[in-house]
């Protein structure tokens, strides 16, 4: 890995390095080039000897990139909201926010039934004893998930 020191004239001109901008924004090099193959970021400039410079519109960029990360939006829901950023359509930003909390809500109720089905073969299992008797192994190894059917036809 290539490490590259900032001159005090890049500092005074905001311009730094990917190793600078990296560590202000709290993220590895690795990251950052993740997001600019993607499309996310892009280097302000570019040395002649190819190294990347950045000014703070990249680091409040990158800054927006992990705050949406954290609020469970995808790498593509975060490159539509940065184009909207460039807009004034505050009203199709509130529609895809809403959007990403319908889907966490639905995301928070699956889990909550996970979590019923596991506490109840959790209170169901003693602890102790043979394999074959384990309510918690039984249900897993279950042929057919334990949901209700249909009645079937009588047959003829």
């Amino acid at each position: 890995m290539a490490v590259t020191t900032e001159s005090p004239a890049d500092r005074r001109a905001g311009c730094l390095g990917i190793g600078a901008l990296a560590k202000q924004a709290g993220v590895r090099i690795d990251t950052v080039r993740y997001y600019e193959r993607r499309g996310l970021l892009a280097p302000k400039s570019r040395l002649p000897s190819g190294y990347r410079r950045y000014g703070a519109t990249e680091i409040a960029r990158l800054r927006f990139i992990r705050r949406a990360q954290a609020l469970g939006f995808s790498l593509q829901e975060i490159r539509e909201l940065l184009a909207l950023s460039q807009g004034r359509d505050v009203a199709r930003v509130k529609r895809v926010a809403q959007a990403k909390l319908a889907d966490v809500e639905a995301r928070i109720r699956a889990l909550q039934r996970v979590h019923g089905g596991l506490a109840s073969l959790i209170d169901a299992c003693p602890g102790h004893g043979e394999a074959a008797d384990c309510p918690i192994l039984r249900a897993l190894g279950a042929d057919e998930p334990e949901s209700p059917r249909p009645p079937q036809p009588p047959t003829l």
